[in-house]
């Protein structure tokens, strides 16, 4: 079964809007694992504008099914990663200042500072995914690096989702076959919901994990967490 590991930055998002502890992002965590996620998801970045780096130190002790921490490596974040020993680390290219993640890593330029970065978290035993979108070059380029899984950018899918699915997921099903042809392991993240995750798991049935978190927390607030966290776990296992 695909795991869902439920990212949280969006509850960090609103405790840090007035300050102070509420909504507790640790006691979110904690809940989430209770009521069916398989793992947990965090995504610090250098302002701190949603999860902190001692949030990150909090959540270890915690957490007790996956631990996933995503972000650019810099080397303060490479320095949070090691120390904390995450059961796997999502590289992403988004550096200071850019609101989310909007694309995949060229694996081919940034080879040797992915494959240096990459070898210091394999010294520390943690397991590393790159986020790459579909391109054939880039996923091969991907296994070049010694990572053990990648992490497919999922926004395209989920616009064009609505008007033609199928079309939608084509170029996510040939990027799966690459990289498991490449013996790679696959993940996938971004802009996945109750709409479209289904369908794209169907697509992809040896899909390792996804990582959800804005559109997941959005329908705790109508649904509430435990009951949206099941209708996302049904999404997978139906």
């Amino acid at each position: 079964m695909t795991k869902l590991s439920v990212n949280i930055n969006k509850v960090a998002t609103i405790r840090n809007a007035r300050g102070g502890n509420i909504p507790d992002v640790q006691k979110v965590a904690v809940d989430c694992e209770q009521f069916g996620a398989q793992g947990i998801t965090v995504h610090p970045r250098p302002d701190e504008r949603h999860i902190r780096y001692r949030d990150v130190e909090l959540l270890k002790p915690l957490v007790t099914t996956e631990f996933n921490i995503e972000g650019y490596p810099s080397e303060d974040f490479i320095e949070l990663v090691t120390r904390i020993k995450p059961d796997q680390v999502t590289l992403v290219p988004d550096p200071p200042g850019v609101l989310t993640s909007s694309e995949g890593w060229d694996t081919i330029k940034h080879r040797d500072f992915l494959v240096e970065v990459i070898g210091r978290f394999k010294n520390h035993g943690i397991r590393t995914s790159i986020f790459v979108g579909t391109e054939a070059e880039m996923i091969e380029g991907a296994a070049l690096t010694g990572t053990n899984r990648v992490e497919l950018y999922t926004e395209p899918y989920a616009t064009q989702f609505p008007d033609d699915p199928e079309a939608a997921a084509k170029p996510f099903v040939e990027a799966a076959e690459v990289a498991r042809e490449a013996g790679l392991e696959i993940n996938a993240g971004h802009d996945l919901n109750l709409e479209n995750l289904r369908f794209f798991k169907q697509q992809i049935l040896w899909l390792k994990e996804v990582s959800i978190g804005h559109a997941l927390i959005s329908d705790a607030l109508y649904y509430g967490l435990q009951n949206t966290i099941q209708m996302y776990l049904r999404q997978l296992r139906d």
